[in-house]
């Protein structure tokens, strides 16, 4: 046995379809018509603008987004907890350094 489906917007899913990807979507029956529909689901990806770096410190960065300032570190454990310390001081003081200047130079 033989039933049509109805595709909404067939053009863009046969070309996806060429390109040999699947389509993720729902098959439903139409209230109306009662004709089976498929509707593919719309999955594109949100994209959002890249982190802007402010500066680059010995052992991390400090990035600005569209809504937060980031700061990262990552140090080796060889270095030792009495080193790490003065270490995180020492940086976490120049990342404040790094926000002042941006608050000030814009």
């Amino acid at each position: 046995m033989r039933k049509l489906i109805f595709i909404i917007n067939i053009l863009d899913i046969w070309s996806e379809l060429k390109k040999g990807k699947r389509i993720e979507g729902v098959l439903y029956l139409d209230k109306n018509t009662g004709v089976p529909t498929f509707k593919a689901y719309n999955r594109t990806s949100k994209s959002r603008p890249k982190d802007k770096v402010l500066r680059y410190l010995e052992h991390g960065w400090v990035k600005e987004s569209s809504e937060r300032i980031k700061v990262y570190e990552s140090m080796p454990k060889r270095l030792g907890a009495a080193r790490m310390i003065v270490t995180l001081e020492r940086e976490t003081k120049e990342a404040a350094n790094v926000i002042v200047e941006q608050e000030i130079f814009g």
